[in-house]
């Protein structure tokens, strides 16, 4: 099969059970790879109610047939889950070269059940997997465990990795891969601690084999058209990273800052992409074979951390644990993001927790015995002293490490009010108040607060309205069916978005067809993004999704944005309820939110 390693591979911790089955054409054109194989996988091969960390739930590995190809941004993979912190279906993406290299062992995907007996790693090539002690790993940080690894398994194998906070359940627990100066994390969701839980610190990858495609002169074309656009459109991307985002989201008065309490930060310049660069920047760093090198590695010149080398924050982190804290203090964040990286966990789950504390504080909800050591807005030494105590579960650390959601509940009865999530999932830097589309994107996305479901990318736009519900329902389905489509491929979002199109369109058609020689059309791929998206829902409407829990922060809803360029913006119960009845019609789904059998059997899914 073109673009295909044909293979999937099971893996069963505890019995040490290693199988191998062939993947049919027919499931690879349905589900695409990557997201859409992991949704189906899960759902077949994780009972409803399993708890996350028993040894029944399941972690899978996936790639896509773009994946080690020469479509830009191709060495992405994803990893998929039942997460401890939701206690829905999960699914992340990395970049880096360890995608490439599962690529190239033949397997497609890779489901990993069961419980080791003691601290294991999990080594896989063309032949199978086979499941290694760990025990000297365990408590090393992440970057030291790839390291070790590369050292053990050979130059040419690649390495993710829990950290401490996965192998101490931290609810928001992450995986990180290290290649050269580039960093791959799996940030969101928990799904470091379901490794923890399974006594898996890592896994290894190592192969050789090529991915076969049908029309390289096809996919060369295509690339060529796409080649200047993808240019121009990741200018910014290339020269400050991510953090360009900061300036002109603040002047849109969409920067979400002190819990929420405003959504304009003052000194927001000071932890800015432009000013972040001139002070730190020391090298660019990129994916294999990409061309944009959106990521940075940053230096401390002097001061306190002077001589600090670290990969260089985030738009979302910066603004999770920057601007939500009150914080302007860019050595402090840089400082925190490696060790949220080094430790093993999702820096905007980590930020959004940490800005309810310093709220909950204010209002006397905590006191400064609870916390244990000096910290609220604007302290960068209490927030680095709170990050490592959670990767431990130390003090105050083990209830900061169950999640903004239930430190809440445990704090306040009206504790829950001042959480910005979603599903229990912490919300990320794109506004929840300020842009309509994410209004019923998030409320209605798999993850929940994830802005990798509905895109705001297009809502930056000036020519798109962002203060309107008219037509956002629609652009909600159709940008989730991007994203899934997307996550299957897999496919980096920046080059995707900014190469060949915000939506599924012909490019993306044209790119499958030329890999896999399918007669695939663009009605057939958004079909596919749709099935994909649907089984999702299943998998949540299993554990008990319903319209209930399609909802928004209580902040989003009842508190306008209190002054700046959006200030009045928000989005009331009601406003809400009449975007989820057109979006729930325009998905076939019934009034409270499940997928009809009609539309299940119109999509080749069934209940």
């Amino acid at each position: 099969m073109n673009g295909y390693g044909g293979r999937l591979l099971f893996v069963d911790l505890g019995s040490g059970a290693v199988r191998i089955e062939p993947l049919s054409a027919r499931t690879a054109r349905a589900y695409l790879g990557g997201n859409g194989l992991a949704a189906r996988l899960l759902y077949d091969h994780v009972p409803a109610g399993t708890d996350p960390f028993a040894p029944g739930n399941a972690v899978v590995f996936g790639v896509g047939p773009v994946t080690d190809t020469t479509v830009p941004g191709n060495s992405r993979a994803c990893v998929a889950t039942r997460s401890p912190l939701t206690g829905l279906f999960f699914d992340s993406t990395f970049g880096g070269r360890f995608p490439a290299t599962l690529k190239r062992t033949g397997f497609d995907a890779v489901l990993i059940t069961g419980r080791a007996a003691a601290p294991s790693y999990l080594a896989i090539t063309e032949h199978g997997a086979e499941i290694k002690p760990a025990a000297h790993l365990w408590g090393r940080s992440t970057r030291e465990t790839v390291q070790a690894l590369g050292a053990a398994e050979g130059a040419e194998a690649d390495a993710i990795a829990i950290g401490p906070a996965g192998e101490q359940r931290v609810r928001f627990a992450a995986l990180a891969h290290y290649w050269k100066n580039r960093e791959g994390v799996a940030g969101r969701g928990g799904i470091g601690a379901v490794l923890g839980a399974k006594n898996m610190k890592a896994v290894v990858v190592r192969g050789a084999r090529k991915t076969d495609v049908a029309d390289p002169a096809g996919l060369r074309s295509l690339i060529d058209e796409t080649r200047e656009p993808l240019k121009k459109g990741t200018q910014a991307l290339s020269t400050y990273g991510t953090p360009f985002l900061v300036g002109p989201i603040n002047a849109l008065g969409a920067l979400g800052s002190y819990n929420l309490k405003q959504e304009v930060f003052a000194e927001a310049r000071a932890v800015g992409g432009e000013e972040m660069k001139a002070r730190y920047h020391d090298r660019d760093t990129t994916c294999l074979k990409c061309p944009v090198a959106c990521g940075k590695q940053y230096a401390i010149p002097s001061g306190e951390f002077a001589g600090r080398r670290a990969k260089m924050p985030e738009y979302e982190t910066v603004f999770a644990l920057g601007p939500m804290l009150g914080l302007a203090d860019p050595e402090a964040l840089i400082v925190a993001n490696d060790l949220c990286d080094l430790l093993g966990m999702d820096t905007i789950s980590m930020g959004v927790t940490l800005a309810f504390v310093c709220e909950a504080l204010e209002r006397g909800w905590l006191t400064k015995a609870d916390v244990g050591v000096p910290f609220g807005w604007g302290d960068g030494r209490g927030m680095l002293a709170l990050v490592e105590q959670t990767a431990r579960r130390e003090g105050f650390g083990a209830r900061l490490a169950e999640g903004a959601w239930r430190l809440a509940e445990s704090v306040h009865p009206e504790g829950t009010k001042l959480v910005y999530a979603v599903k229990r999932l912490e919300l990320p830097a794109h506004s929840a108040r300020a842009l309509k589309g994410l209004s019923i994107g998030y409320a209605t996305a798999t993850r929940g607060g994830s802005h990798h479901d509905t895109r705001p990318t297009p809502q930056y736009a000036p020519s798109f309205d962002r203060r309107g519900t008219a037509g956002k329902p629609l652009f909600a389905a159709r940008s989730q069916h991007f994203t899934a489509v997307g996550d299957s491929l897999v496919l980096c979002r920046f080059t995707a978005e900014r190469g060949f199109g915000l939506f599924v369109e012909e490019p993306y058609a044209r790119m499958l067809r030329a890999v896999t020689g399918w007669d695939v059309t663009v009605e057939e791929l958004e079909r596919a993004g749709e099935r994909i998206v649907n089984l999702e829902r299943l998998f949540n409407v299993r554990e008990g999704v319903r319209r209930a829990q399609d909802t928004l922060p209580w902040r989003v809803m009842h508190e306008p944005i209190p002054d700046g360029p959006s200030a009045g913006m928000h989005c009331p119960p009601a406003e809400l309820s009449a975007m989820l009845d057109e979006y729930y019609a325009l998905r076939g789904w019934d009034a409270d939110g499940v997928p009809t059998p009609g539309r299940l059997a119109a999509l080749g899914l069934s209940a």
